[in-house]
């Protein structure tokens, strides 16, 4: 049982608009006193909440602080700083206690300062910054950082925060980080999270975690990222609710409404439990929203080594329809370490026959959806991309248009390069774009270790373009029309919960 921490202090509104800062630090400790380790910013429920994870090394109340970053002065938060009493538990892993706390009531346009631990005994400081809350935004996506999977920690982490560096120098007003899952190789081994949590980007901008089956397997995952609206009930597990992590949870930001699933568990029921659970957020709070993200880890229209696991092929017959029903407009996976965007999808099916390979425009239609599966993040690992194999899976062949590919996906991609996706979300319409992070250069642990034996475009035929330059990019827009007695009768559906009335 976790134990709430009373600190006798109330949530308070905590800033007034600012500019953002770069972010300060202070002086860390008084010897012997509690250290706060692997503290990570995560997404709250709206625009006006950010939730903090942290491991301490002691079993004694812990809160955040919190103050507009222009009130603090010489490292010194003032005296009427919020403060958010956390919730404190027993790390069932490595020893120590973990933490988390949820900060509320931040103010739009705002820079605020934040530590964590307690009067005598606090972090370093960091620094974050609030947009807007209504109108146009981008968030970053990123797959499978897998931090150990090359063999070197050191090597994976170096290019886990190259990727987080140049994105971010380069999108500086992201407002979310979208995890695809997978942050490490081995879901208990604290080095490879420590790797993981080193970038202090992660402090800087809200990290909203998804888990993948290498976090699975013990309690790490849960420990380290506390989510909002989480529902972990045994049907959203993977085996013993008491030994794994994962759960299902929404949050809703400026507009689109984010809902995350653990695809871990897909097996005796699971996938349809998965689909209540949507059905029921989209039905509660679709209407107010004007897309609708879906994110997990297994990408079902995988282009690559998990093409045709049973597991997918299983999601493959499962989802689609569903999301078609529902309204769902875009679904970011992971897992196969490669980079896929599919074809207008409705149904389970291509909507469009005639829609072209690699068509820089696309309108979605009733039922619609774009599936885009994200490459490695960080170097660890890559997958090579698989000839469709009618043979192994009747339903998941080649496309007429481009045999070389599955017949969903409009662009395949691998170049053992490091990738991340941008997605700019705008009143009516959404950009996904697959950017370049690194070159065959170091920091590519998976090419530095000799793990894959060519690099760049064309199976390595190509010189890897340079960081920053565009992979793929779509303009997708999306449909808005009114359900009618033609696509009720076919299961497609506008955006939002019209279909569930």
């Amino acid at each position: 049982m976790r134990r709430r921490v009373a600190t006798g202090a109330t949530a308070v509104a905590v800033g007034a608009a600012m500019m953002l800062g770069s972010p300060l630090t202070t002086t860390a400790h008084a010897d012997g006193a509690t250290t706060a380790t692997g503290i990570v910013l995560g997404v709250g429920a709206g625009e006006s909440q950010r939730v903090v994870s942290w491991y301490t090394s002691a079993d004694t109340p812990q809160v955040v602080q919190v103050a507009p970053t222009s009130q603090v002065r010489g490292g010194q938060f003032p005296k009427n700083s919020a403060t958010f009493s956390a919730t404190v538990a027993a790390n069932s892993v490595s020893g120590g206690y973990n933490a988390h706390a949820t900060i509320d009531s931040l103010r739009k346009n705002t820079t605020y300062s934040y530590r964590v631990g307690t009067q005598g005994s606090w972090s370093p400081t960091y620094s974050f910054k609030t947009q807007d809350f209504r109108g146009n935004f981008d968030f970053l996506f990123y797959g499978d950082p897998q931090i150990g999977s090359s063999g070197d920690v050191a090597k994976d982490g170096a290019g886990w925060k190259d990727t987080l560096d140049v994105s971010l120098a380069a999108n500086p007003k992201a407002e979310l980080l979208v995890s695809g899952g997978d942050q490490v190789d081995s879901a208990n081994t604290e080095s490879q999270w420590n790797a993981f949590l080193g970038p202090d980007k992660l402090r800087q901008y809200p990290w909203a975690a998804t888990i993948g089956n290498h976090d699975v397997g013990g309690k790490a995952y849960d420990q380290h990222f506390w989510t909002p609206n989480t529902d972990r009930s045994a049907a959203y597990y993977k085996g013993d609710p008491a030994t794994q992590s994962g759960g299902d949870y929404w949050y809703t930001y400026k507009g689109v409404l984010f809902i995350d699933i653990n695809s871990n568990a897909y097996a005796n029921g699971a996938d349809e439990a998965h689909l209540g659970y949507i059905s029921d957020v989209v039905e509660k709070h679709g209407r107010d929203a004007k897309y609708t993200v879906l994110v997990y880890h297994h990408s079902i229209y995988s282009p690559a080594d998990h093409a045709n696991d049973s597991d997918n092929q299983k999601r493959r017959q499962d989802f689609p329809a569903a999301f078609s029903k529902l309204g769902v407009d875009l679904v970011l996976q992971g897992h196969d370490h490669s980079y896929s965007r599919s074809y207008v999808i409705k149904n389970g099916k291509k909507a469009d026959p005639a829609e072209k390979p690699g068509a820089d425009q696309v309108a979605q239609g009733p039922g619609g959806v774009i599936y885009v599966t994200a490459n490695s993040a960080s170097g660890s690992k890559y997958y090579d991309l698989t000839a469709p194999d009618p043979a192994q899976d009747p339903a998941y062949g080649p496309d007429p248009l481009n045999p070389k590919s599955h017949w969903a996906n409009s662009v395949e991609n691998q170049e053992h390069v490091r990738t991340y996706v941008k997605v700019q979300v705008r009143n009516n319409k959404l950009v996904v774009e697959n950017l370049r992070s690194g070159t065959c250069a170091a920091p590519n642990a998976a090419v530095e270790l000799g793990k894959v034996s060519w690099c760049g475009p064309d199976d390595g035929a190509d010189t890897a373009p340079p960081v920053g330059s565009v992979v793929d990019k779509v303009v997708v827009h999306p449909y808005r029309g009114k359900a009618t007695a033609e696509s009720a009768d076919a299961t497609s559906a506008p955006t939002g919960s019209d279909w569930l009335q």
